[in-house]
């Protein structure tokens, strides 16, 4: 008879999982973390060595060798790249911008930034009259009589009554993204929007936009929210006052970039993978710390977790660095379509794309047998306050994923300070905490543990 105490205890004597309850290996994950964690230390380097990280720029490419570098001096058993063909916008020299009375000589200087993709002004800027308006919907009923000629303002704000964040961005952001080509279809000359966040100050916030494949093209700006309620303030009683914005953006060639990928192999399945990442890419302001920095150092140490403590998952995992996805999602595209035309078997993609704060859980978006697998783990996680795993959105990088099965999981920190930072130059290095980052860090490599032992 086969003796099964003996093989337990040789397991965790040599610090195999072989009869370690899961528990006791998501307390290994933690403690190696919290004690000897290197996130921290790879977020520095990547925010302070290398900085902003928008596609197509210098930054970007030195990051590339960044992540290939790193994952190599940790020794995953592969680590290759695949290449990507991304957009290349350049924001150019700092914007202007002000507000011209109707009743006085006075001017009142405005913070501004291009959004991503838009056009420049010109040299010589845009001045002209302002219409105010809160939604496509009410553009669309003035008409091109109340538009024609002037600068479309949209005014509305994120939803501070929602208590997720990123529902209430959610609920804003199709302004920034489709204003521009929306009010050129009634003779606008330029749109301005209000930053995508909750907080008021002078902060603006960039992001992208798109234009339609036909017709005009004008330039897009966002004003922080202090100038928005300043703006909207005068124009309720001066509806005739102008306003002048210059900005000097353009969109070049499109540049070669990569996909940064490194795997474990897995000892029992290997031809099922599950994936952990964030992406490369940033905005060109601040060191995009949050990001998207934070998920990208926390998708290399999962795995390095692995390694150091001796771990070997029984299927597949892979930290991937995306590019792109700040305005194309080309490189989650591009890993998609690799992944179907090399027949692998994805069979749970996770990614950290919501800040590295306080974790509180995971989303998933899969069927409901996907789902209830993740939920059936949630008092592992209680532990450690992570226990908010529900039904949910998974990721913008490994959505491409969804059409293959693949069951996508998006982690859930606590979200309440990220559009403070979002896509800003706040979004600096010092707004990281280190033992959020490494709890983050650790429930994911916890998580990629349970997928990886028991599958879905």
């Amino acid at each position: 008879m086969r003796n099964y105490l003996i093989i337990p205890l040789l397991a965790f004597a040599l610090n195999l999982t072989a009869g370690d309850n899961d528990s006791v290996v998501a307390r290994k994950f933690f403690n190696e973390e919290l004690l000897h964690g290197k996130s921290y230390e790879m977020l520095d380097e990547l925010c302070h060595d290398i900085g902003h990280r928008l596609s197509g720029s210098e930054g970007a490419a030195q990051a590339v060798k960044w992540g290939e570098a790193i994952m190599r001096e940790y020794k995953f058993d592969r680590v290759f790249l695949q290449e990507v063909i991304v957009p290349h916008w350049v924001r150019g020299a700092q914007e202007i911008a002000r507000i011209q009375r109707a009743n006085s000589d006075e001017t009142i200087n405005v913070p501004i930034c291009a959004l991503g993709g838009s056009i420049g002004t010109g040299k010589d800027g845009i001045t002209a009259e302002v219409v105010e308006v809160r939604s496509v919907e009410e553009l669309t009923a003035l008409g091109e009589e109340m538009i024609k000629g002037k600068i479309v303002f949209y005014n509305r704000p994120l939803d501070a009554t929602l208590i997720n964040t990123g529902a209430a961005y959610g609920g804003a952001v199709n302004q920034r993204h489709k204003g521009a080509a929306e009010a050129a279809k009634f003779g606008a000359v330029g749109a301005i929007v209000r930053s995508m966040t909750t907080k008021l100050d002078d902060v603006p916030h960039t992001g992208s936009m798109k234009y339609d494949s036909v017709g005009v093209k004008i330039p897009g700006g966002a004003i922080s929210t202090l100038a928005a309620n300043k703006l909207s303030e005068l124009l309720a009683v001066e509806p005739d006052l102008k306003f002048y914005f210059q900005m000097n953006c353009e969109t070049l060639p499109d540049v070669k970039s990569y996909n940064v990928v490194g795997e474990i192999k897995g000892s029992e399945i290997p031809e099922e993978i599950i994936l952990v990442g964030g992406h490369l890419d940033s905005w060109d302001v601040g060191h995009g710390a949050h990001d998207d920095g934070t998920g990208c150092v926390q998708a290399i140490e999962a795995l390095r977790l692995f390694k150091v403590l001796g771990i070997h998952p029984k299927r597949t995992i892979r930290a991937v660095l995306f590019m792109n996805e700040e305005n194309g999602i080309r490189g989650g595209k591009k890993y998609a379509e690799l992944a179907k035309q090399n027949n692998e078997n994805h069979i749970a993609a996770i990614e950290s794309d919501a800040g590295g704060f306080v974790p509180r859980g995971f989303g998933i978006k899969g069927t409901e047998e996907q789902v209830s697998g993740v939920v059936a783990w949630k008092p592992i996680f209680d532990d450690y306050n992570m226990g908010q795993i529900a039904k949910g959105w998974g990721g913008a990088d490994i959505g491409p994923l969804k059409d293959q099965g693949t069951a996508l999981i998006g982690f859930r920190p606590d979200t309440q300070r990220y559009f403070d930072l979002h896509h800003t130059k706040e979004d600096t290095f010092d707004k990281v905490h280190k033992r959020e980052l490494e709890l983050g860090a650790a429930g994911m490599a916890t998580l990629l543990y349970l997928l990886s032992e028991y599958g879905l």
